[in-house]
């Protein structure tokens, strides 16, 4: 039986092919395209973006929207999902610029689009060892970086035309890190109740998220190490037996831990 447009739409969004493999990855590289073209229109007043350009970036998410939108077999769930309601925001930022308007603190929701990397990392697993070998790793990565990103642009969202420490996407990312980091040098604050709740949710999650990421790289909880007899892959760093069937493994170690 031929298959009809939604099987053919989730065939590539979906399935096990080389092109599917490539579309998903064409994918990644437009997401981040348009997180780069985001932070460099914030240099620029809203008279000198590229309407053209941000009708085209919108339209193509829109398409990409309706697309897992049809192939999605619980839509309800789809369209409540945080992600999905991102997306929507986002596309009307960027689908604004049609009848001529602006809506630069929407269109920093477009980076939580970051998050469907978390979505391609079973396919990195397969393709690359690398990302096998380090996922733990990389995940902490992926958290610290979304975390970050969309933070800035939250803080370059809301403080930028009333903060005139905030005048470009670089003072919003400068702020963040040196938050993030505990440095604090204190050159750059943000203003108001708002300003100071979000310095506060950067202070806890970003700390956390950083603390996390530095703990994977000098100390991390779990190695790959497989076992040979239940396939069990991730064990404590000293461990002696597999904690699911109890055989013997042989960890490979420097005796650091």
């Amino acid at each position: 039986m031929a298959q009809t447009w939604i099987d053919k739409i989730r065939d590539i969004y979906e399935g096990e092919s080389d092109a599917a493999s490539r579309f998903r990855y064409g994918l990644l590289y437009f997401d981040i395209g348009t997180i780069l073209y985001v932070v460099a229109t914030s240099f620029a007043s809203d008279d000198r973006t590229v309407p053209v350009v941000d009708v085209v970036i919108g339209l193509i998410i829109l398409m990409d929207f309706c697309a897992r939108f049809a192939i999605s077999k619980r839509k309800v769930r789809f369209l409540v999902n945080p992600i999905s309601l991102a997306d929507l925001l986002s596309i009307g930022s960027f689908l604004i610029a049609i009848a001529g308007g602006s809506a630069g603190f929407l269109r920093v929701l477009r980076t939580l689009r970051l998050l469907h990397t978390y979505q391609l990392l079973d396919r990195l697993r397969s393709d690359v060892p690398f990302f096998r070998e380090k996922e733990e790793l990389l995940i902490a990565s992926i958290n610290l970086a979304v975390f970050l990103f969309v933070m800035t642009g939250l803080i370059y969202g809301t403080q930028h035309q009333t903060n005139p420490d905030i005048g470009n996407y670089v003072d919003a990312l400068y702020f963040t890190v040196s938050t993030l980091t505990t440095t604090g040098y204190g050159d750059v604050i943000l203003e108001g109740t708002f300003g100071r709740l979000i310095s506060v949710g950067v202070m806890i999650i970003g700390v956390t998220l950083f603390l996390r990421l530095a703990q994977v790289i000098f100390r991390p909880r779990k190695v790959r190490q497989p076992c040979r007899v239940c396939g069990l892959t991730h064990h404590d760093v000293d461990a002696v037996h597999c904690k699911h069937c109890g055989a013997t493994i042989n960890i490979a170690t420097d005796g650091v831990y």
